[in-house]
């Protein structure tokens, strides 16, 4: 599993009232999460926790790509929520579901996140959005993920915004950027050329 090159996606709608809910444009988000499909779709083995504003995101974006997708994504979701996965999920033909422990919504999601992050050869991560999670993501990503690059993007609010102020290495044009497209395929190295491929081995 560990040899095919995965970006990881943290994605979510901020709830009002929570962190990252001061400012956020759920369209935005929406526009980005689908750009970052359209460049990495079969190119990089792409991952990401189970969201349910997000999840059906990427099912909209990735249905319009000709590839095998239980080959080209990994979808996690913890047992936890088990009654209301997104019915998206099955589209993907495959997710990894991981214990839960019962009655604790933060240690269920703890073990979800350490599963996901160090099993996948992970270059990058792509932060979008967000609240509390996508702040224990980040670190957890870095923390497991030393070598690898993280990329929070900025203009569609949410608790990214934040983490990108905290990132003086990342390029200021970005602040204010929303042609998604042409930041991911800059920043994520991507050769446009590249086809897709249907599968990837892992």
């Amino acid at each position: 599993m560990k040899a095919t090159p995965s970006i990881f996606l943290s994605a979510s709608v901020p709830i009002e009232g929570r962190l990252g809910s001061e400012d956020y444009d759920p369209f935005l988000i929406r526009e980005a999460v689908s750009a970052l499909i359209e460049v990495i779709l079969g190119r990089y083995h792409l991952v990401w926790g189970g969201q349910p504003a997000i999840t059906p995101m990427i099912w909209e974006a990735a249905k319009r790509y000709d590839v095998s997708y239980p080959d080209v994504v990994t979808l996690y979701q913890s047992a936890y929520f088990k009654n209301n996965y997104p019915k998206e999920n099955i589209k993907f033909g495959n997710f990894v579901e991981t214990e839960a422990v019962p009655g604790d919504r933060s240690a269920s999601l703890e073990i979800m996140r350490r599963h996901m992050l160090t099993r996948h050869n992970f270059v990058g991560a792509v932060f979008i959005g967000g609240m509390e999670g996508i702040a224990e993501e980040y670190a957890l990503f870095r923390e497991k993920n030393p070598n690898a690059f993280t990329l929070p993007i900025p203009s569609p609010g949410g608790y990214s915004r934040h983490l990108f102020e905290q990132s003086p290495w990342l390029r200021p044009e970005l602040a204010t950027a929303v042609d998604f497209t042409f930041w991911f395929y800059e920043l994520l190295d991507v050769d446009m050329s590249i086809i897709r491929q249907r599968k990837l081995d892992r």
